[in-house]
């Protein structure tokens, strides 16, 4: 079971923070976005493209499950993967912490170039959209919530670790 899994939208962080809270706990970080794209051999947007949202949600729902049975260090969740009822049922009984970020933040550290599916058109609005629809569904899983607005990704690390009094392995 792993230690923590964090959960949240689009640049909340949940991959810089997660790399840096495994390492200063002296644990394995794993990312299901990472195990997605190695299982189907391409990155996330060409899946979106090629196969659609369906099949990615398909492969994502699986990663998940799989992530959560097997790892036991840091888990970061794509923001989307709490859409799935299974999945949010999986995530029951986990120590489970909601990086919240503004929109402004959200799109700084995303970029309105980017290469995220769901942020092709307009990806301000969309993202707001996205992060609206979602919010509860974070909020309503998580054991913590923290605010990383205007925060170091290595103190989003420090806070979630202290707050959840995590000691090094």
């Amino acid at each position: 079971m792993p230690v923590v899994v964090l959960i949240g939208p689009p640049g909340s962080g949940k991959s810089t923070t997660g790399e840096l809270l495994a390492e200063r706990l002296g644990v394995a970080f794993r990312d299901t976005d990472a195990d997605v794209e190695q299982v189907a051999g391409k990155p996330i947007g060409e899946i979106f493209f090629d196969d659609g949202e369906e099949a990615f949600r398909a492969l994502e729902a699986a990663a998940v499950g799989k992530a959560l049975a097997e790892h036991e260090g840091v888990l970061s969740l794509g923001g989307g993967s709490i859409l799935d009822a299974a999945t949010r049922e999986l995530l029951a009984g986990h120590t489970v912490v909601y990086l919240k970020v503004g929109l402004d933040q959200a799109v700084k550290r995303v970029g309105l170039a980017s290469a995220r599916p769901l942020l092709v058109l307009n990806p301000r609005s969309q993202l707001r959209k996205l992060m609206e629809e979602r919010r509860p569904l974070y909020e309503g899983l998580a054991v913590l919530t923290v605010p990383t607005d205007d925060l170091e990704p290595g103190e989003v690390a420090d806070q979630i670790r202290a707050e959840l009094k995590l000691e090094s392995e």
